[in-house]
């Protein structure tokens, strides 16, 4: 069962329009959404996520969705006529411009497949979007050292929380991406020794991150956050509890998606 909890702030459902979309690299698309709302966005940095809304279809509407997303929000959601329901994702902002209220979220594009990557590989200015802020997952426990693992889909968490964690932090960070072209600047502490591991864009995911995970000599105390495919997180998870006997408690995971599996709408 994923442990990232759902913190929800004050500013309820947020309504915004794309401002630009950038091909930051073949297969990341970042969409910079601006106006509306996201003056009242609590911004918390780190891997701060959200639930996204987009109007794929013509009578998609936004104007209805719940101020909230946990169970009464969800209910209110399922309630909602079909024809005028949303897709609803999750994405991590991967920045906030607070000087210009500016949010960026990075799209993994996979050609045609999925919803959301096509949505962004078509998005326009002025195009509606809602957003419904879920807090941050990033939960450190005191610990000698930090690591995190992740995969494209968890890229940007893992660099939103090497950027933001404390300059004196030390560990380790995985990030496995199927693209070289894919790799993006880090922020990191100079304690945080950042790989970034390639696998066959055939290969299922973790097939390169979790082997180089059971290399690394990990210190005893140590707080980790895994998340991306749900082999790779679940994989993450199992290998420090069962082979090296760090506590539970002291691992946040995820699984974002699943291979041969679409996240539900």
């Amino acid at each position: 069962m994923p442990t990232i909890s759902v913190s929800h702030s004050d500013s309820g459902l947020i309504l915004a329009e794309v401002k630009r979309t950038d091909r930051v690299s073949p297969h990341i698309i970042r969409v910079t959404l601006a106006g509306g709302d996201l003056g009242s966005f609590a911004y918390r940095g780190f891997d701060q996520w959200f639930r996204l809304a987009l109007p794929v279809r013509t009578n998609d509407r936004l104007d209805n969705l719940p101020q909230r997303f946990g169970f009464g929000g969800l209910l209110k959601f399922l309630t909602l006529p079909k024809g005028t329901r949303p897709v609803i994702r999750n994405y991590t902002v991967r920045q906030f411009h607070e000087g210009t209220g500016e949010l960026d979220i990075d799209f993994v594009v996979h050609g045609t497949e999925g919803v959301a990557g096509p949505w962004a590989s078509t998005a326009q200015p002025g195009s509606p979007v809602a957003l419904i802020d879920q807090g941050c997952g990033w939960s450190p426990v005191p610990a000698e050292k930090s690591l995190i693992v992740a995969d494209e889909s968890g890229m940007p968490a893992a660099l939103g929380i090497l950027r933001d964690m404390p300059r004196e932090a030390v560990g380790d960070a995985i990030i496995e991406i199927f693209d070289e072209r894919d790799k993006q600047d880090v922020e990191a502490p100079d304690g945080m020794d950042v790989r970034w591991v390639i696998r066959d864009p055939d290969a299922p995911p973790g097939s390169q991150a979790l082997p180089t995970l059971r290399g690394l000599p990990l210190a005893e105390s140590l707080y980790a956050f895994a998340v991306g495919e749900s082999a790779l997180a679940t994989g993450t998870r199992r290998h420090l509890v069962n082979d090296l006997g760090i506590p539970k408690s002291n691992i946040t995971f995820c699984g974002y998606w699943r291979v041969g599996k679409a996240s539900p709408s």
